[in-house]
């Protein structure tokens, strides 16, 4: 099979297209042929030899999936057959032509959704779900700031947010970015780059503060993350894009207002806490596609072969949504760019705040 490839750490150039052998299926694992992949931050990092690998994991990129149902484990039973059309978490192997993965990490891709739109739901939407739901404890009326808000778990995060009544608000790098987020739902949006957000974020919640906070930055936000979290605020720690050492007397600012910081990941969580959260995002959210109610937002799509120039626009952070792999030749869901708010028009947010 075909599947993206590199021989050694370095820049997006490293990346080429190699054959490779089909994966060997496990007993409680399904082999899916995949239409479409996508790329995350864990994918450009890896790339660049600082995201090792967990045990047993595929050393091909790529963490999600959609496709088709090419063969069924011994184990897994009347969970799956073959020819269903599914969308699924990877733990690696998802830029190639066939991946394996574990049946628990399956879904049923959403009627009315094609196979790209599919493929951009998986990681990012289970991550932000993760982020609000297992570990945040989101509660109606929260207000929510979402670092990165027009990235891939941004953008998901804001719908998931609205769709349990929360208050979503946002930093970002653009104008362009924050009118996304805004479109998605977000109540306020700020530029990280021209304004102190944590200043910007105490005005509009007039003086409250947020009950919880996702951070994928990190370091540089410490000081502004703790001004602006309310009183036993959580702050929850997905990412160290933004560097990870702090200096001051962080400790000491926890204590002060009680804030919980919470860091997690989801790759390196075993089969079975991932099952869990794919069986909890299925039965609360699934149906939501379906109905319009939650799109996935996906800003271009690149074949195969074209991965290296994928990853330098998630580098440059020029993309709003999620950046996708077309992998199948004959997938003609999409070719090119798609439009970045992928069509979510004003009813569509109108109706998601009255949920």
């Amino acid at each position: 099979m075909l599947a993206a490839y590199f021989d050694s750490p370095g820049e997006p150039d490293v990346l080429y297209v190699n054959q490779v052998p089909i994966p060997e299926l496990e007993d409680n694992e399904v082999l899916v042929k995949v239409q479409a992949s996508a790329i995350n931050r864990a994918d450009t990092l890896q790339r660049r030899g600082l995201y090792p690998i967990p045990p047993g994991a595929s050393p091909i990129l790529g963490l999600e999936v959609s496709g088709t149902i090419e063969k069924v484990g011994a184990s897994v039973g009347s969970a799956w057959k073959v020819g269903d059309k599914v969308m699924c978490l990877c733990n690696g192997g998802g830029n190639a032509e066939f991946v394996a993965v574990h049946f628990k990490h399956v879904m049923p891709m959403p009627a009315n959704t094609n196979f790209l739109e599919a493929a951009a739901i998986p990681e990012v939407w289970l991550t932000a779900f993760q982020l609000l739901h297992f570990v945040g404890k989101l509660q109606p009326e929260d207000y929510v700031l979402i670092h990165a808000g027009a990235s891939g778990v941004g953008t998901a995060a804001i719908q998931l947010v609205t769709l349990a009544k929360g208050k979503a608000i946002v930093t970002a790098g653009s104008e362009d970015k924050i009118k996304l987020a805004l479109e998605l739902g977000a109540s306020a949006g700020f530029n990280y780059k021209e304004t102190d957000f944590s200043e910007e974020v105490m005005k509009f919640t007039e003086g409250r503060g947020v009950n919880l906070i996702l951070d994928c930055v990190g370091g540089v936000y410490w000081e502004m993350n703790v001004n602006c979290l309310a009183m036993d605020g959580r702050w929850v720690l997905y990412g160290l894009l933004g560097g990870r050492s702090v200096n001051g007397n962080l400790f000491l600012e926890l204590l002060k207002k009680r804030i919980s910081l919470m860091a997690t990941t989801l790759r390196t969580r075993t089969d079975e806490y991932k099952g869990q959260l794919v069986e909890a995002f299925s039965q609360q959210a699934l149906s939501h596609f379906e109905r319009g109610y939650l799109k996935p937002v996906m800003d271009s799509v690149f074949p195969l072969d074209q991965i290296s120039a994928a990853h330098e626009k998630m580098e440059a952070n020029k993309n709003m949504g999620k950046i996708m792999i077309r992998v199948a030749k004959d997938n003609t869901d999409a070719i090119g760019v798609v439009d970045s708010i992928n069509n979510i028009n004003k009813e569509e947010t109108q109706i998601k705040a009255e949920l």
